[in-house]
């Protein structure tokens, strides 16, 4: 009987004793692990694109033979590029991004599948510093039978500036947000301890033409009035504070 009471009280004083252990380690990690509180604000800069994107490209109609299809589009598409360069756009922002040789067939309930020939479509994305000339830029290859033109996408060369600017607004925001939540709340702020930015994907001012031009050439096009409008530059940002 005195042993099993001696037992008792032994697992009594490991418990009390496990307890006050578990309570000091808890006090001892959230001294080493404050609590913290975040906040997340976006920045913004708008400025005028700087440089265009365009896609032009030639498709051939139907040719007897592969090697007429490539002939026809080898001599429109070197024509087209030629027109570019005369408008000063340089050889490296001029860069091939589709060829696409292609058999043509038909097919008829008496003969089945039957070759017709072949045609080849290529198309050359080009970059337009100079965004004065991106209606010429379509007019003139145009002109020289180009007959696919695909969207013109407007951006900023380079936008580090812009980003750091939109980055200051954007930890401007957050902090203020923060103070103002705190002052409701009655939270007490103490040092920012990280600052983290997040990525966000922002749409780029765009003009779509995505058009067929028929088969092009055929006398002097009017150049088209394009817009490069604004874009717009975001950066969004948390910032984290030790909550005293």
């Amino acid at each position: 009987m005195d042993r099993t009471r001696f037992v008792i009280k032994l697992l009594t004083v490991l418990c009390v004793t496990a307890i006050v252990v578990v309570a000091v380690v808890m006090v001892s990690q959230k001294d080493d692990y404050p609590d913290r509180f975040s906040t997340s604000a976006t920045g913004r800069v708008y400025a005028k694109a700087d440089v265009a994107n365009l896609t032009i490209g030639f498709q051939t109609e139907t040719k007897k033979t592969a090697a007429e299809a490539v002939a026809e589009n080898s001599d429109k598409m070197n024509e087209i590029v030629a027109a570019l360069k005369a408008l000063d756009i340089e050889a490296k922002d001029i860069k091939t991004t589709n060829y696409n040789l292609n058999p043509v067939y038909n097919w008829t309930q008496d003969r089945g599948q039957e070759l017709q020939g072949y045609w080849v479509f290529q198309n050359v994305t080009i970059k337009i510093r100079d965004l004065d000339v991106i209606g010429e830029a379509i007019a003139k290859t145009t002109e020289k039978g180009a007959n696919q033109i695909g969207g013109v996408s407007f951006t900023i060369d380079d936008e580090e500036e812009l980003k750091a600017q939109a980055r200051a607004e954007a930890i401007d925001l957050a902090q203020q947000k923060a103070k103002e939540i705190a002052r409701q709340t009655g939270m007490k702020l103490g040092k920012v301890t990280n600052v983290y930015e997040n990525q966000v994907s922002y749409p780029q001012t765009r003009y779509y033409s995505d058009m067929a031009l028929g088969m092009g050439g055929g006398g002097e096009i009017e150049a088209p009035q394009i817009e490069a409008g604004e874009n717009e530059v975001q950066v969004e940002v948390t910032v984290t504070y030790e909550v005293k």
